[in-house]
């Protein structure tokens, strides 16, 4: 992940929070199960190079029905929006401010059930087949929060150590009528709630949605000057054997595509096993 150093006479850029927007976001209940679907040959990179993989919600491509509109602002919203200015800068508009938010906004998605939709949906095209994981969200939570708690955690830009500028947030996706849905008047969004919305064609998903999310005003630069850029996405530190160690990963799921000897035995050398 790129990330900024302070160029001289740069304001430094905000530290990143962990769960800043709890509040405004609707967190699954105690003892929830969360499954994601992936190939067989995305968990084993994983499992090497132990990451979470994210994706910037504005780069969902990953299948034919992915939804384009991840994170944008309600249609309804936009006219309130592009007319709402910031009075230091008055060419910037509340509007453009959702859209730099989005782009600097990352998503790790999971489905509160281990339903025949995602695995019709997701981890699709692998001569491996898919694989599921089943979590449990507070195991996850704990886990993720301990990773990015202040002063533990930084971010990397080539081989440079940079400050960790993403908040981390929970909830689950609501899903609206997008083309009709509207923020009630005199009211403005925080942009991590546009990260939680989706139109209602989705709600098959039932999303639970972890968010790592930069600051979406100005621009982060590295010592040097340069502007730094947001990737289509990203890999958080996530170890895979510890996370079954202590249950944020429950079990590993096999489905009737999954190539489940070579699994086993991919497994076996990188010393996961307990789970499957």
């Amino acid at each position: 992940m790129t990330a900024p150093e302070t160029a001289p006479g740069d304001v430094n850029a905000p530290l990143g929070l962990v769960e800043p927007h709890a509040g405004l976001l609707t967190a699954p209940a105690a003892g929830q199960r969360l499954y994601k679907l992936m190939s067989v040959e995305n968990l084993l990179r994983a499992v090497t190079d132990a990451y979470l993989h994210f994706n910037r919600v504005d780069y969902y491509t990953d299948f034919a029905d992915a939804d384009p509109f991840d994170g944008a602002e309600l249609p309804n919203d936009a006219p309130a929006n592009i007319a709402a200015v910031f009075e230091k800068a008055p060419s910037f508009s509340l509007s453009d401010y959702y859209a730099r938010s989005r782009g600097r906004t990352y998503a790790c998605c999971f489905s509160q059930e281990n339903s025949r939709f995602i695995w019709s949906h997701y981890g699709l095209g692998s001569p491996k087949g898919q694989v599921g994981l089943e979590f449990d969200f507070e195991a996850l939570r704990r886990r993720l929060n301990r990773t990015l708690a202040a002063g533990g955690a930084a971010l990397m830009v080539g081989q440079a150590q940079c400050r960790q500028i993403l908040s981390v947030n929970y909830g689950e996706v609501s899903y609206v009528p997008w083309a009709a849905h509207k923020t009630p008047p005199g009211r403005a969004r925080n942009p991590v709630e546009y990260a939680y919305l989706k139109d209602e064609r989705y709600r098959d998903e039932r999303e639970v949605r972890v968010t790592l999310s930069a600051f979406g005003m100005g621009e982060f630069v590295l010592a040097d000057g340069s502007k730094i850029g947001f990737p289509p996405a990203l890999q958080m530190e996530f170890d895979f054997r510890q996370a079954i160690a202590d249950g944020a990963v429950r079990q590993i799921l096999t489905g009737p595509t999954t190539d489940t000897a070579y699994l086993q035995d991919e497994l076996a050398k990188l010393g996961v096993g307990a789970a499957l």
